[in-house]
């Protein structure tokens, strides 16, 4: 088997989309190698806790209306070309992630850590739910097979906040600057998010396997 490490943040829309590539080229070759493992990057460290108002943030972000609307239209229409009908109008808050980063690390302890990333996706993307607050984050715990009344008491606690901040820390100490990130084999980098068709010679050249049409 080969790691394919993935540095993510579940508000990054360019994440989501780059899952849905990956996705594509894995469902297309089920014999792949890899073992996938998500990793904490935060898009915005010093967000506060209780988020900001997401035009406010977009705004800011980009340097204005005009601009942030040219960005996510052009985001959008990428979406859709992959089959993804986001739901950009619905997200009201742009929310600190560091909580739904801890609920992704806890959730590859019990095995279901894909089952939670994508959950997070469906939420903020497409359900207009807000996955900053912990009531959410436990429902999509519960909707995963975790416990909902364990993860609600860890996150209420300081229970790897510590680690996400160190592990988000040490990512960009190894050079990463934006994500999704790609670390595969533990050695080779693939930055952003990239089309199916990459992935599937990178696993075809993984495997040994002649081309496939």
């Amino acid at each position: 088997m080969v790691k394919l490490d993935i540095f993510s943040d579940p508000i990054c829309p360019w994440c989501l989309i780059g899952k849905t590539w990956l996705d594509a080229a894995l469902a297309q070759r089920p014999g792949h190698p890899f073992t996938i493992t998500w990793h904490p990057f935060m898009l915005n460290p010093d967000m506060p806790p209780e988020g900001i108002d997401r035009r406010e943030y977009l705004e800011a972000k980009f340097g204005g209306k005009a601009e942030a609307a040219r960005i996510y239209g052009h985001i959008d229409n990428v979406a859709r070309e992959s089959g993804l009908e986001l739901n950009l109008g619905g997200i009201t808050r742009t929310p600190n992630t560091r909580d739904a980063h801890r609920l992704i690390l806890w959730a590859e302890i019990e095995g279901a850590q894909q089952a939670v990333v994508d959950a997070l996706f469906q939420a903020y993307f497409f359900d207009g739910r807000d996955i900053g607050d912990r009531d959410v984050l436990a429902d999509i715990a519960d909707g995963a097979g975790l416990d909902a009344a364990v993860v609600r008491r860890l996150l209420d606690s300081d229970s790897d906040l510590r680690e996400i901040v160190e592990r988000d820390a040490a990512a960009r100490a190894m050079g990463l600057t934006s994500v999704p990130s790609f670390i595969v084999a533990g050695q080779h980098a693939v930055p952003g998010a990239q089309p199916t068709d990459l992935w599937l010679q990178v696993i075809d050249e993984l495997t040994g396997a002649d081309a496939r049409a």
